[in-house]
């Protein structure tokens, strides 16, 4: 007779002695199926879209909905056409697609794009915390919206990766931007960003050893620049040198170290760190009417206010002053130059993120086992959780952690 002896994991000890009972086994999470839209974005000079259709592809196979407005891809030539042959739904009214549970697009909302919203609904977005109004704030809490700023969001390495993807882009795109401008087509002083054979190289200064400084850093030296970085950190500069290599010059900030660098070199790139609290001018204007005539300023932290007192906000269409001299190249969306390779870029981003939002059964499942996600958070279901907007704006703020517990 075979052996029918039940496993002991289905045993239960009763009053009269060992009765079979039911093997218990553990509830998955159901999966939470996501509509997702992408709205085509209002400032015509941001040229991004959040999702490439092979994203939408992913996201389509994986069950859930993506809504895209028309023409959200066109400026990083994404069609309609490829996107819907990837399963997106195309629709012309933007208001079709503010009413998705996951709002997600490139530019800070505007006030127009909250009316749209029905509320009680998710928005990923970059967010300028200096740039943030009130009015805006209030009607995103009334709504109880929960806010993402996608540039805070954290990765299991503890580091920001839209933030650092763009600062690549940016810093590699500031040198070549420099370049167009020393030449002459751009009414340049006619000098070729490198060096030939018998030719002393440009001089390029560099201001910050971060990811955008590294990469600046990176494509200056690529094309035989000279090339100094300078930083407030000497464990960054260190960790820089051992990158690159013995080809670069490093040094700490200094006022008199900057303003005897900035008299000789030929271009200026200021990719600093901007303190949330105050304004940071590394380089003052004494110091840029020191520098050479025609010389060039890339300053790639205008988005938080510039480190270089004489940068001026600028946009694409309108993206250069001359000062003192001095050519200032000061738009804050430089990745918005090289929108597909952006584009593809933030969509290597967001599509992991909303896959594994759906796999949670939800945002706030996932916010939950998420501390990543939950540090780009600065609103959750109308609460602000961002300590820094509300002593900006004057608005009770709570924290994050505290809100996840009780939900």
């Amino acid at each position: 007779m075979a052996d029918q002896r039940i496993p002991s994991h289905q045993i239960f000890m009763g009053k009269t002695g060992l009765f079979p009972q039911e093997e218990m086994l553990e509830v998955g999470k159901k999966q939470g199926k996501l509509i997702i839209g992408i709205p085509k974005e209002s400032d015509k000079f941001e040229n991004r879209v959040t999702l490439t259709p092979e994203a939408v592809e992913l996201l389509v196979n994986n069950g859930h909905k993506v809504i895209i407005q028309s023409n959200a891809g066109k400026a990083a030539n994404y069609f309609d056409k490829d996107y819907s042959e990837n399963g997106g739904l195309i629709v012309e009214n933007p208001a079709s697609v503010y009413q998705a549970d996951i709002v997600l697009k490139v530019a800070p909302m505007t006030l127009e794009e909250i009316d749209m919203m029905p509320g009680n609904q998710t928005i990923i977005t970059s967010f300028f915390f200096n740039e943030c109004t009130r009015t805006n704030i209030e009607k995103m809490m009334q709504k109880k919206i929960t806010a993402i700023a996608s540039e805070d969001i954290k990765d299991i390495n503890n580091s920001h990766p839209v933030l650092r993807s763009m600062s690549e882009i940016a810093g590699n795109t500031s040198v070549l931007i420099a370049a167009e401008y020393l030449s002459n087509v751009n009414n340049g002083k006619g000098v070729m960003l490198g060096g030939i054979t018998g030719i002393t190289p440009t001089e390029v200064v560099i201001l910050g050893a971060g990811t955008a400084g590294e990469y600046a850093a990176r494509a200056a030296l690529g094309l035989g620049a000279f090339v100094k970085v300078m930083d407030s950190s000497i464990r960054r500069l260190r960790e820089l040198q051992i990158t690159l290599g013995r080809r670069l010059y490093t040094s700490v900030l200094h006022p008199q170290v900057i303003e005897k660098a900035l008299k000789s070199t030929d271009v200026l790139i200021g990719a600093m760190y901007i303190n949330e609290n105050k304004n940071n001018f590394f380089v003052t204007e004494e110091m840029v009417m020191g520098m050479k005539k025609g010389a060039v300023i890339v300053d790639i932290s205008i988005d938080q206010g510039g480190c270089i007192e004489t940068s001026e906000r600028r946009t694409h269409g309108n993206p250069i002053f001359t000062k003192h001299g001095v050519i200032h190249y000061c738009v804050p969306n430089i990745p918005s130059r090289v929108a597909r390779t952006a584009s593809i870029a933030l969509s290597n981003v967001f599509s992991p993120i909303l896959i594994s939002i759906g796999e949670a059964g939800g945002i706030t499942h996932e916010l939950k086992e998420s501390p990543g996600l939950r540090h780009g958070v600065y609103l959750y279901n109308g609460i602000l959780t961002n300590p820094y907007i509300g002593n900006k704006l004057g608005l009770p703020a709570k924290d994050i952690d505290l809100l996840m517990a009780a939900f």
